[in-house]
């Protein structure tokens, strides 16, 4: 059976800072993403989740506010104009809180797992919550919210931090995986690449790319035999 709580990507990882790109198909595989999301917010647990944390570079992400769990793919967010300013933390900086402002109340409109039309209305932690997470969906982190003397106290107390460094249990890939593939060429661990492969295989499982298709396939089958 697929184990659905993946590892959390880190600081420094390079997936963190590539803007994600958007879903075209609600297949299952998609599902099965926000299955696997869900599942490692809730484990880990924290308030949201987006998908490059997990490698996926997808804009999808998961929320987790006032026992209220829910997802939105493909998010745009309009934002009040008035701000609130308090403490923020993130699952791929572990430990860590810093104050950072954001827009008080938000209404963020995107897609569920369907392909069904959504609309998120939140004030304070859930508006914090989904500017988080779409940040990180465009390849932000909440500490380049902060201002210049903030960040750099932020990044002191990161490099400080048990986890600053560490290497995961990675594969590295390269471009030449038909593109559509592995669109990111990153460096993933085993579970996330599977993970990609298994929503891309899919996605593009169809007579416009078969190339795509067998191009993945075959690569997640040499992976797997290593």
């Amino acid at each position: 059976m697929r184990v659905s709580i993946q590892p959390i990507r880190l600081f420094g990882d390079p997936v963190l800072t590539t803007p994600a790109l958007p879903v075209v198909d609600f297949y299952k595989e998609l599902r099965q993403l926000v299955v696997d999301l869900t599942e490692t917010m809730l484990d880990a647990p924290g308030a949201g989740l987006a998908a490059p944390q997990i490698g996926v570079g997808l804009r999808v992400f998961t929320y987790w506010v006032d026992d209220v769990v829910g997802h939105l793919i493909n998010p745009s967010l309009d934002l009040s104009d008035e701000l609130q300013d308090g403490p923020e933390g993130c699952l791929s900086l572990p430990g860590l809180t810093f104050d950072t402002k954001r827009a008080m109340r938000v209404v963020a409109k995107g897609f569920n797992m369907h392909g069904e039309p959504v609309v998120i209305e939140g004030s304070e932690l859930l508006a914090r919550a989904v500017q988080h997470e779409t940040d990180h969906l465009d390849g932000i982190l909440f500490i380049d919210r902060l201002d210049a003397e903030a960040r750099k106290e932020a990044m002191r107390a990161i490099r400080e931090t048990e986890w600053f460094g560490a290497e995961p249990d990675i594969l590295v890939l390269g471009k030449g995986l038909g593109g559509a593939i592995m669109p990111l060429a990153a460096v993933v661990t085993r579970n996330e690449f599977d993970a990609f492969a298994e929503y891309s295989i899919g996605h593009y499982t169809h007579e416009k790319n078969p190339v795509s298709c067998a191009a993945g396939i075959a690569t997640l089958e040499v992976l797997r035999e290593e």
